[in-house]
């Protein structure tokens, strides 16, 4: 597929796309007019580093932990992954999602907790009718 197709079916723009090919963390074929050429497996890369970028992770962190990840989405046995240049940076952002992670988990118990608590207090609002705090 071409820079434009793989553009719609991720969502992020071809000036992206090519940016990640500059750096390093997307390998697109070239063809013998020089046009870029996608595989399918393109569309899963760039949305997982669409989720590394989100989850914090410079794309250097990225162009050194994407093919061991990958690695590890091709086989049952533990990837042997060169370390990375950058242990603590990656560590770092280990702890910061994790802590990412349990504050998502608390606002999600805490509304699901008074979402239960308002159903259970408003039979009506179950069934989709808007229940007293609906004015």
């Amino acid at each position: 597929m071409k820079i434009g197709d793989l553009a719609a079916k991720t969502g992020v723009a071809p000036r992206l796309l090519r940016y990640y090919e500059e750096v390093g963390i997307l390998h697109p074929f070239r063809s013998g007019n020089g046009y870029r050429s996608y595989g399918e497996p393109a569309v899963d890369r760039v949305l997982q580093i669409r989720e590394l970028l989100e989850a914090g992770l410079t794309t250097e962190m990225i162009r050194e932990v994407l093919p061991c990840l990958e690695a590890a989405k091709e086989s049952t046995e533990p990837p042997v992954c060169p370390a990375a240049k950058d242990l603590d940076g990656l560590r770092r952002q280990l702890s910061s999602i994790e802590r990412r992670i349990d504050v998502l988990q608390r606002n999600r118990n805490a509304i699901q907790r008074y979402l239960r608590a308002w159903e259970d207090a408003t039979p009506a609002a179950a069934d989709g009718v808007p229940g007293p705090a609906a004015g």
